[in-house]
């Protein structure tokens, strides 16, 4: 097990779902780009770095039937499988390193990423994860990635962050990925506190010649 994999699981074994500083019990934010884009029910989703949310259980409540969810913490994963029951074996589950996991080629219509990507400070991590993007999703495929904004915390979990507004995070994926949509969210925390997320939707494209 990594250093990182061991620190993911003591923080999903010590605690429960809502005593983490991003827990919500819906993600509205994401079920709405999701229903804005208007995805078949058969479409290829992914979630990356799920944690134990239940953006799952929604999609699974909104028929949905390609789903897969990413999660460095067996931890976490146990708990999502547990929560569905039976439902569960509706869904592809991968514990892994998103920026190294083998996942499907040109697989996904959809890559979901809810605070994972703040998390990669060094530039060779950032460009591993964008890599994968690259080949996970098809053509035309969409892209949305929630980080701390400008004002949100520099830390989570012990760990130091990278802070992004939309037009940063779109830089981080290059011209090949159009941007769509974005917005600022300002996020409580289970005790009150507030966090300024932000969320950016992008579209993959053919990458350019060079």
């Amino acid at each position: 097990m990594s250093d990182q994999s061991a620190h993911w699981d003591a923080v999903y074994q010590s605690k429960k779902p809502g005593e983490v500083s991003w827990y919500r019990p819906h993600l509205d934010r994401s079920l709405a780009f999701v229903e804005h884009l208007g995805l078949a029910p058969a479409a290829g989703i992914i979630d990356v770095g799920a944690g134990a949310s239940t953006f799952v259980d929604d999609l699974l409540d909104r028929g949905y039937t390609n789903l897969t969810v990413l999660d460095l913490a067996a931890a976490a994963i146990e708990t999502s499988k547990q929560r569905l029951g039976s439902r569960a074996e509706r869904v592809s589950w991968v514990v892994g390193d998103v920026t190294g996991a083998a996942l499907l080629e040109a697989g996904y219509d959809f890559w979901h990423d809810r605070a994972v990507f703040h998390f990669l400070r060094e530039p060779e991590a950032r460009q591993r994860y964008v890599a994968q993007v690259r080949r996970a999703l098809k053509p035309g495929g969409h892209i949305l990635v929630a980080t701390f904004g400008p004002q949100g915390p520099e830390r989570c979990s012990g760990l130091d962050v990278v802070r992004y507004d939309a037009a940063g995070i779109h830089g981080e994926f290059g011209p090949d990925f159009e941007r769509l949509d974005s917005l600022t969210e300002v996020h409580a925390t289970p005790w009150g506190s507030e966090q300024q997320f932000v969320y950016c939707l992008c579209r993959v494209g053919t990458p350019s010649p060079t």
